[in-house]
């Protein structure tokens, strides 16, 4: 679908040549429209050795198992997308260490996935019988007997056989950037 009206002043947007792409583009503000994007998260969290999984109780993937996850409000952080969902779904409490994974997946809007290493908390997984219908901790070796996502594999074999700690959250920058969700090796 394409932009219209101007986001800022309500105006008609016109295609217009921006840095060498055509975008489209306010014709009364310097407003651009510069794409639509949007970014999920997701929850890679392990206790005693089995990772935590839930199964889709909606479309895409119904009835498949995911990691735990969701797509960021326009207000919140990303750590604390991430940490909400899992306890939303699947009313587990677990706190971000480390970015381990992203994917990025350009189509007509624009999709980054950023997967997350968490550490547990509390609780036992119960599904929130709206997005996932059954959570669990599951062993390597009970996954083969499960519909597991292709992706989800993906990101479980980044769960166990990483070879980097991957980005951790710089809980003291060299400089404050208020608002800012920094992550760094």
């Amino acid at each position: 679908m394409e932009a219209n009206f101007c986001m800022t002043c309500g105006s008609e947007l016109e295609s217009r040549d921006v840095d060498g792409t055509i975008r489209r583009a306010c014709t009364s503000c310097s407003f651009v429209h510069w794409g639509s994007y949007s970014i999920g998260v997701g929850a890679l969290v392990i206790r005693d050795g089995k990772i935590l999984l839930v199964r889709r109780a909606q479309e895409p993937g119904k009835g498949k198992w995911t990691n735990p996850g969701g797509y960021i409000e326009q207000l919140e952080a990303i750590q604390d997308t991430v940490e909400r969902e899992v306890l939303e779904e699947c009313g587990i409490q677990a706190i971000v260490k480390n970015v381990v994974a992203l994917r990025d997946q350009p189509r007509s809007i624009h999709n980054l996935y950023v997967a997350f290493e968490m550490e547990y908390v509390s609780g036992d997984p119960v599904p929130d019988n709206v997005e996932v219908d059954a959570a669990g901790f599951f062993a390597l070796e009970e996954l083969d007997a499960m519909e597991v996502a292709g992706f989800t594999q993906w990101l479980v074999d980044v769960a166990f056989h990483g070879q980097s700690q991957g980005l951790a959250i710089d809980k003291d920058p060299v400089i404050p950037l208020g608002g800012y969700g920094l992550f760094r090796v």
